[in-house]
């Protein structure tokens, strides 16, 4: 199966399909932070080039709640927002037969659709609390994988840093493990049976 995992550079959900022999391509304006298929560049630009399947990770700075409050003390990041929510409108409508999009809680619920699924990452092996929601098409629900006690808001508590928006952003070896399990087997189910997209 052809997959394209847009927005990401660290390779984690890239790799995790490579693992399983399936042709996947990470896609970032950064380089790769791992070795491994990567199209540095603007996804827009790749999206008709034939996949099976996209997991799309959009930036959340000016789309998450936690961002969002700033919007009222810095109108300018209104505009920023409304950018966001084009490309989120854009990655949804690609020519692509399933879909997956990952964001945290915030406006692409209220002003595109609700998502279909919220996740934490101790369902799927890690201690942590980071609510994630996915909004899906032609993809069943994530099942967890391995529940954990010790949850702790790790990622909300962590410290000021240049690359603090890179940390927080990076998804869990868990998650990206399922998604490659339960969506990568999926290419000779029909559609009609899996999670529909309304």
């Amino acid at each position: 199966m052809r997959v394209l995992v847009a927005c990401e550079f660290s390779g984690a959900v890239r790799n995790a399909f490579l693992a399983r022999g399936h042709d996947a391509v990470s896609c970032d304006l950064l380089p790769s932070e791992t070795p491994g298929p990567h199209h540095q560049g603007d996804v827009l630009e790749i999206l008709d080039d034939g996949w099976d399947m996209m997991i799309a990770h959009p930036p959340c700075t000016y789309l998450c709640n936690s961002g969002l409050h700033w919007n009222n003390k810095r109108p300018e990041r209104n505009a920023l927002t409304q950018e966001a929510l084009e490309f989120v409108r854009k990655l949804l409508d690609a020519p692509i037969e399933r879909i997956a999009l990952e964001n945290p809680v915030g406006c692409i619920s209220t002003q595109i659709r609700r998502w279909d699924q919220a996740i934490q990452p101790w369902q799927f092996g890690h201690g942590e609390n980071k609510r994630t929601c996915l909004w899906l098409k032609n993809l069943p629900l994530l099942s967890p994988t391995q529940v954990v006690e010790g949850r702790e808001n790790r990622i909300w508590l962590m410290s000021e840093s240049p690359d603090r928006w890179k940390k927080r952003s990076l998804t869990y070896h868990g998650i990206a493990e399922a998604m490659a399990d339960q969506w990568g087997d999926l290419q000779n189910k029909p559609c009609q049976l899996l999670f529909d997209w309304f």
